[in-house]
């Protein structure tokens, strides 16, 4: 399996778990020649962007904290993170007081047992 391939598991895995938690799913990579936003959600008229990191794992069942894919979402990501929510924000015609939250959904995959494991790290600033 490719690294798309893999990238695409599980952003489908995060869109599931996201549904599943009251969002409705509003779009999904949403891309400009600077950058990319995996999953653009609502929830209570409120927007939520996320970043969707996933790695595959030998077990979901042992998993600690040597597993931190949230670590790839450094200074320069966030930095066109923030221009493409400003960008999301304008295209759509959204005022300057729409409410909208970022957030990084970690998905580990084990193939092996067909599992996966969604981390949400909630409310980061940007």
């Amino acid at each position: 399996m490719d690294t798309r391939t893999k990238g695409k598991v599980g952003e489908n895995i995060a869109a599931q778990f996201l549904e599943k938690e009251g969002f409705r799913l509003v779009e999904r990579n949403y891309q400009k020649k600077w950058g990319e936003i995996d999953i653009i959600a609502e929830k209570d008229t409120q927007l939520h962007f996320f970043e969707v990191k996933s790695i595959i794992v030998k077990s979901i069942d042992l998993l600690d904290e040597t597993y931190r894919p949230e670590e790839n979402v450094h200074g320069l990501k966030i930095r066109n993170i923030r221009r493409m929510v400003e960008t999301y924000l304008e295209e759509k015609g959204k005022g300057i007081g729409q409410e909208f939250s970022f957030h990084v959904l970690c998905v580990f995959k084990d193939l092996t047992a067909r599992r996966a494991r969604v981390r949400w790290i909630r409310d980061l600033i940007l």
